[in-house]
């Protein structure tokens, strides 16, 4: 399975603007992005003031990349989720953005079980959570509403696991998602509705961009 193994910080300075990609160390003082808030490269501070320059091509590149980075995806999966909202009904942009959001690692995300979407990935691919009873290894799986998702009765044992309901007790649910703290357990109630979803997206500039 591919994936971006790079600095993440290095992202949230190229997008110029803070993704979370670190979890709680993006809240202190320690995040990179406070210290070098301009984007990385030997240009890095000499170019910041092109934002309004920027071509409508530029502009819509930045949003894809942002939103392909904000949920750790790579071009061609992303890309093939485009597709997939392009076939359903509605509109493009919003069926993208509730494809994106009903990844398995994301909803374990949403529901404060991780403290970023990376490690809800690798908790997924290490096989502690299971999607309607059945263990999964697969972070990109897709859920529907009805889907309940659980940790695995064999790694609630593991010390990450134990201090789990207490971790995700100061952490905010999606309101389209349910959550039992205590039995670790959550479960998809409906699709997100947009306002519900980052607003700093913007999913009409990525259509524009997979249309030209």
């Amino acid at each position: 399975m591919a994936r971006y193994t790079g600095p993440a910080c290095k992202l949230c300075r190229r997008e110029g603007e803070k993704l979370f990609l670190k979890g709680e160390r993006c809240f202190t003082t320690k995040c990179a992005f406070e210290a070098r808030a301009y984007p990385p490269g030997e240009h890095g501070r000499t170019g910041q003031g092109r934002g309004d320059r920027a071509s409508d091509y530029a502009k819509q590149l930045r949003a894809k990349q942002k939103a392909r980075r904000m949920y750790g995806i790579l071009e061609r999966q992303f890309r093939r989720y485009f597709g997939v909202a392009l076939q359903r009904r509605g509109l493009t942009g919003l069926n993208l953005l509730q494809t994106l959001e009903l990844r398995l690692d994301n909803v374990i995300y949403r529901m404060g079980f991780a403290e970023n979407r990376a490690q809800a990935r690798q908790m997924v691919a290490h096989g502690h959570f299971t999607v309607n009873g059945r263990r999964t290894t697969i972070p990109s799986m897709l859920l529907r509403a009805g889907d309940v998702v659980e940790v695995r009765e064999a790694s609630r044992s593991r010390t990450l696991f134990k201090e789990l309901p207490d971790f995700a007790e100061k952490r905010q649910c999606a309101m389209w998602l349910d959550r039992d703290v205590k039995k670790v357990s959550g479960r998809v109630l409906r699709l997100p509705e947009r306002g519900e979803i980052d607003g700093n997206l913007s999913e009409q500039l990525i259509v524009e961009y997979y249309s030209r």
